[in-house]
């Protein structure tokens, strides 16, 4: 995916919290419900998060200079990073305090109906968002599972922005609960469940994206499947085989490879040369993220002893 991957998908996520937000504060100051406000928090917070998703992927395109020689890309693992610990201080603790403070002072609901309405219509709002987001996250989730793709994806806002959207349609539901039953049954106490389930909730979505993106912050290699396609393609031509491999992904679209080719005996260093060229080419043209590729000559030692013990042993 190019270097604004995922950015019709923030957009989409940016416009409808923020619309929903101001809806949802709305209805809180008509109603005064616990789970109202928690909800206009995470809506607020989730603009926020947007608006730094974007503010990742546009810094991670400054040119390498000599103090950053491989460039920018960790940006936007970097900003990632930052929105799950907002999405867990400003989502989950403050729904955990606001629950836990109306569960121990119960306040009646006003308008009720008031919430309903904002609730519903917020609902459809995240649904949008959030099928916007599984549109943009299947043109590169491939024949993965929706885990393993939010597990292995290189790419961090797609997941980032699964995870929000589905945590806020789930948080809408359970508002949505917690002032029905609260309107029903007359007792508040629901409504301040509802808004410790959606501290919960948040703060479960906030750990697996903490997780995951200090994960890719201090450096992942590449897949198993890509180290198998990468020494089956290093292992050909004038190259006898890969004596050793190391890679690392040091931004969602550039992989570094570095590795120790054994190459034929007897090569000029017209002919290595040509060699190497030759492996970059092969790998490039399998994965273009591998931009950065650094190969050293070298002799299969292992192979030259094995000869020579073979040698030894028939005189």
């Amino acid at each position: 995916m190019s270097a604004g991957g995922g950015t019709k998908a923030i957009i989409a996520a940016l416009v409808a919290n923020a619309g929903i937000a101001v809806a949802k504060f709305v209805g809180f100051l008509v109603t005064g419900s616990s789970s109202m406000l928690a909800e206009s928090v995470h809506s607020l917070a989730d603009t926020s998060n947007q608006g730094l998703l974007l503010l990742g992927q546009k810094t991670s395109q400054r040119a390498a200079t000599r103090n950053h020689p491989f460039g920018f890309g960790r940006d936007r693992y970097f900003y990632s990073f930052v929105v799950a610990l907002m999405l867990f201080t400003l989502g989950s603790v403050f729904a955990l305090y606001e629950g836990i403070h109306k569960l121990q002072h119960p306040e009646g609901l006003s308008s009720p109906m008031v919430a309903v309405v904002i609730l519903v219509v917020a609902i459809g709002l995240e649904t949008y968002s959030f099928m916007t987001a599984i549109k943009e996250s299947k043109l590169i989730k491939g024949n993965a599972t929706w885990w393993q793709f939010i597990r292995q994806s290189k790419v961090p806002e797609l997941p980032v922005v699964l995870l929000e959207d589905a945590g806020a349609l789930i948080g809408l539901v359970l508002a949505l609960i917690g002032v029905g039953l609260a309107t029903i049954t007359g007792d508040p106490v629901w409504d301040a469940l509802g808004t410790i389930s959606i501290g919960v909730l948040l703060g479960v979505i906030a750990i697996i994206l903490i997780i995951e993106m200090k994960s890719l912050l201090i450096g992942e290699g590449a897949s198993p499947a890509e180290l198998d396609v990468l020494e089956a393609e290093l292992a050909k031509g004038k190259v006898e085989n890969v004596i050793h491999i190391r890679t690392q992904y040091i931004g969602p679209d550039e992989l570094l490879v570095a590795a120790k080719i054994a190459l034929n005996p007897g090569l000029t260093v017209a002919e290595t040369a040509e060699a190497i060229n030759d492996a970059e080419l092969r790998v490039r043209n399998k994965i273009p993220a591998a931009r950065l590729i650094y190969l050293e000559p070298d002799l299969d030692r292992s192979l030259s002893q094995t000869n020579s013990g073979s040698a030894s042993e028939g005189s």
